[in-house]
């Protein structure tokens, strides 16, 4: 079955539908979502992306991400991806939402209207070995010295979101 995104406009008006890896080829603008989780010591839940996904594979990313499928609510998308890929159970927030165009490879671009969820919890991850080939928890400052310094070893969106996730995530766990 073909994955199917939600195309948008710039003021996120759905125009249309397409193909995902499609979408990507072309750079076309469309939904997506990025799940923040963190635990009762403030730490974000990182996850690496699985060797054999189709872009950015083998990166550390944000707890999950992902895109709505036609007709599904975005909250409803990003709580069934957190369990997809980390079988993780937990409320989520809408936190803001951003637009970026990054070039991941030669011939994937993302193009997107990201909306941003934050959730907290202290369970562990049980996660899907087709999605993520690990996990670990880091502390924001931790990682803000770390996207600094070694940029290559993640996501293009968590580099491009992370200082606003960052200001926003200090006065979610006040």
């Amino acid at each position: 079955m073909q994955e199917e995104v939600v195309l948008v406009d710039r003021v996120d008006t759905i125009i249309g539908r397409m193909e995902k890896i499609e979408a990507h080829r072309k750079g076309v603008l469309h939904r997506a979502f990025s799940v923040f989780i963190f635990n009762s010591k403030g730490e974000l839940l990182l996850q690496k992306r699985a060797a054999e996904k189709y872009h950015s594979p083998g990166l550390w990313s944000n707890t999950c991400c992902g895109h709505p499928r036609p007709g599904e609510k975005i909250l409803s998308a990003a709580t069934r991806r957190l369990y997809e890929e980390m079988g993780m159970d937990c409320s989520l927030d809408y936190v803001f939402k951003f637009t970026y165009f990054a070039h991941l490879s030669e011939n994937m671009t993302e193009h997107e209207i990201d909306a941003v969820f934050f959730g907290l919890s202290d369970l562990l991850p049980v996660i899907n070995p087709e999605e993520a080939a690990g996990y670990r928890y880091m502390r924001m400052e931790e990682l803000e010295q770390d996207l600094s310094s070694t940029p290559e070893y993640y996501t293009k969106w968590l580099q491009i979101c992370f200082s606003k996730v960052f200001a926003s995530y200090k006065l979610y766990t006040l």
